[in-house]
């Protein structure tokens, strides 16, 4: 009855819903009553309906975004009273104006395709969808997908692409089902964040055939034309092939993460020269050696995007004393930095309080996450000496109180050998479950 009666024309639903509240039923129940509303062959007047909305948490400012004042996807849809007089209609024995039904409406949701059955509220919705086909379209802010089964591709072909602005694929890929999705990413005009994770490459491959999915996958990222954010894991294609990516980016990021991937000098040098980073404020390579041949590409890298620099994630790169010691004026110019984080790199003692000397100058510092120092390392097994770490922090704590900084927050981790989690020193261990479970 809400969608039938509701005079605005964006319907928050998602946002009004309330966490005890079965949001199946409501969802079935709204859609039930747009499908009513799509039968009719005239409508009343008074029914403004053009978008419902059934994110959960969209629109907080609901009366404003209601009465499309406010800058927003519902505010794109101008009140009735902002259009041109009009030629008063006739008025039927009700007294309700009529007036022909609208074209189409559409439906916001955000999407998570997964393993198993698809939820039952998307079932009930792409049910509806295939019903009023070209009355109604399905259009998905956020679409996550972790599972790689031809059956969620499909209901793709249900959604207006060009809708998505955040995109998180979080799945192993072969290549042969990657590039059944890939196409579809060209698609999303609109896409502003994009994670994409785990990519393998058989050894089988021939290297033609390597080089024809490279140019599909790059070719792709021409067309997104509002990308601020994106995240790369694992995939193996990248190496010898980062500057086709690079060169295929039509906006500077604000969030660069190329992770756990294999890079070749040559796609360290394009990276470093390359990339637009006018507008970078988050960096992270993490599991990336940058230090196969020397440190000069990260400097160039760092050198260049130091004025916008707010993130820096170098973790487990390979990073030794000598790489990080001609790196160090960089970050000492890096005016806009707050939190630094290089854990799982060789570092001595030495190296950490010259950094620390080096950065206490960065009055937005406010985070540094530093490795074990190689001197605390107590055996072969790489298990710290609780003693000595506990010496080093509190060596760090007295230099910044010395050096007028005490608030920023130093501490070290180090990776679980067994489960891969990390173990936290601040000063005293924040231990993984393996531990714990002693």
């Amino acid at each position: 009855m809400m969608v039938q009666a509701w005079p605005f024309p964006c319907l928050p639903l998602g946002g009004l819903m309330k966490e005890q509240q079965s949001y199946h039923e409501i969802i079935q129940a709204a859609l039930d009553g747009l499908g009513v509303l799509l039968s009719q062959k005239v409508r009343p007047r008074r029914w403004k309906l053009q978008v419902l909305d059934l994110q959960k948490n969209a629109h907080q400012d609901f009366w404003t975004v209601w009465s499309g004042t406010k800058s927003s996807m519902c505010s794109l849809l101008e009140p009735e009273q902002a259009q041109p007089m009009k030629k008063r209609q006739k008025v039927d024995g009700s007294g309700a104006r009529l007036k022909p039904p609208s074209a189409s409406m559409e439906v916001f949701i955000d999407l998570y395709l997964k393993e198993g059955t698809p939820d039952k509220s998307v079932t009930y919705l792409i049910k509806i969808i295939r019903q009023k086909r070209g009355l109604l379209h399905l259009c998905c802010g956020k679409l996550k997908i972790s599972s790689v089964l031809m059956q969620n591709i499909r209901i793709l072909k249900m959604v207006q692409l060009d809708s998505i602005q955040d995109l998180e694929v979080n799945c192993t890929w072969k290549l042969s089902n990657l590039q059944k999705f890939i196409p579809y990413l060209g698609q999303m005009g609109n896409l502003q964040r994009l994670f994409l994770s785990h990519v393998h490459v058989s050894s089988r491959i021939t290297l033609e055939r390597e080089e024809q999915f490279v140019n599909q996958f790059t070719s792709q990222f021409l067309s997104l034309c509002h990308l601020q954010e994106l995240s790369l894991d694992g995939i193996a294609l990248l190496e010898g092939h980062l500057d086709q990516l690079l060169r295929c980016l039509k906006t500077p990021l604000e969030t660069l993460a190329i992770t756990n991937c294999l890079l070749s000098e040559r796609d360290l040098m394009h990276l470093s020269q390359t990339l637009n980073v006018s507008q970078l404020k988050d960096l992270s390579l993490t599991g990336v050696s940058l230090t196969i041949v020397s440190s000069e590409p990260l400097q160039v890298l760092l050198e260049r995007a130091s004025a916008t620099l707010q993130d820096l994630d170098l973790d487990e790169c390979g990073i030794m004393d000598h790489d990080f010691t001609a790196i160090l004026p960089i970050l000492s110019r890096c005016s806009q930095l707050t939190t630094l984080s290089f854990c799982g790199n060789p570092i001595s003692v030495a190296v950490l309080e010259d950094l620390l000397r080096h950065t206490i100058g960065l009055s937005n510092l406010s985070h540094v996450l530093y490795p074990i120092p190689l001197e605390s390392y107590q055996d072969v097994n790489g298990n710290p000496h609780m003693g000595i770490l506990a010496q080093v922090h509190a060596r760090l704590r007295q230099m910044l109180q010395e050096l007028g900084r005490p608030g920023i927050t130093w501490f070290s981790a180090s990776r679980c050998a067994d489960c891969g989690d990390r173990t936290f020193y601040n000063p005293d261990p924040i231990l993984c479950l393996c531990f714990m479970s002693l």
